[in-house]
């Protein structure tokens, strides 16, 4: 039997493989490391974080501008430091993003749907596109060019979004519920029409193709170096992310047998508990604010998942 190979390795071959780009993955590192810890970092930090993933410091610093122009980040500066601060908005984004990354396996479906209705005419083309694209990464599908459905939606988030893109007033919000009095068979064919299936079953399949190696990486180290530990957590969550925020999650019965999707969650929750303390440990070491070292994370840390503590290995 081969040898699993050492998790450094696999850190660097999945930086390449995946190549994020630095503006996405710094969304990702404040919003799964540094949110957490307070928000905030100095600019020197983030430079030595990203630097661990082949980042130039001039691609850094030109990404948190453009994070700063997006209204993700502020810029503070003390003497010659800046540091770096999730403004309101990004904390908002950030929340609606956690409450499905980091939820536990079990997920009830009550039958529901959330529909929104987009009056015809009501929206200019540029509005319009920038409505399909967030509710995408919502995971709403596009029932019709003028309807969209979610059986599972974060209404906080969608609200939101609605209220920042100036259609709030124009947008009808409707509850509808599944009559099951003809089986699944028309749901599904509706649902491969409203959402890519096929797309997501395939990411999903090459995000276990990515991270199963991790698994047996990290059991058979024992002491996985914290560096290592925390570039692999990044990678997996940002992977993750990237797919988890297009998924409706949609229930079993609506779904193709053997859907990869429930197993991909069950590794990222298992192997995050098993990153989460040397990582921790490198970032707790490795990164400054402008009080000084970073302050402990909060308690809602320790409940990712379901919960942090209980190791996958125990």
């Amino acid at each position: 039997m081969a040898r699993p190979r050492r998790p450094e390795d696999l850190a660097a071959q999945l930086t390449e493989t995946i190549a994020p780009r630095a503006k996405s993955l710094i969304i990702t590192v404040y919003g799964d490391a540094v949110l957490p810890h307070g928000g905030s970092l100095w600019l020197g930090s983030l430079i030595e974080l990203m630097g661990l993933f082949g980042m130039s410091e001039r691609i850094v610093r030109t990404s948190v501008f453009r994070l700063c122009k997006d209204d993700w980040l502020t810029n503070t500066q003390i003497g010659r430091r800046s540091f770096y601060r999730v403004t309101e908005s990004g904390k908002e984004r950030f929340a609606a993003a956690e409450r499905r990354i980091y939820a536990p396996l079990a997920r009830e479906w009550d039958r529901g749907w959330d529909l929104l209705m987009v009056p015809p005419n009501a929206l200019d083309a540029e509005t319009r596109d920038a409505l399909r694209r967030e509710l995408t990464w919502q995971g709403f599908g596009a029932a019709s060019a003028t309807v969209y459905a979610h059986p599972n939606c974060d209404e906080a988030a969608m609200h939101r979004s609605l209220a920042e893109l100036g259609v709030a007033d124009r947008i009808v919000h409707m509850k509808a519920s599944l009559d099951r009095a003809e089986g699944f068979g028309a749901l599904r064919d509706l649902v491969r029409g409203c959402w890519d299936i096929d797309q997501l079953e395939h990411d999903y399949a090459a995000f276990l193709d990515h991270f199963r190696p991790v698994w047996a990486a990290v059991d058979a180290a024992g002491a996985p170096d914290p560096a290592a530990c925390f570039v692999l957590r990044t990678l997996m969550i940002h992977d993750f992310r990237r797919i988890l925020l297009r998924d409706p999650m949609l229930p079993p019965d609506l779904l193709p047998a053997d859907w990869p999707g429930q197993e991909s969650r069950m590794l990222t929750r298992n192997l995050y508990r098993r990153l989460a303390g040397p990582s921790e440990a490198f970032l707790m070491q490795a990164a400054t604010t402008a009080n000084g070292p970073l302050p402990e994370a909060q308690p809602a840390f320790q409940g990712r998942f379901g919960g942090l503590e209980t190791i996958a290995a125990g």
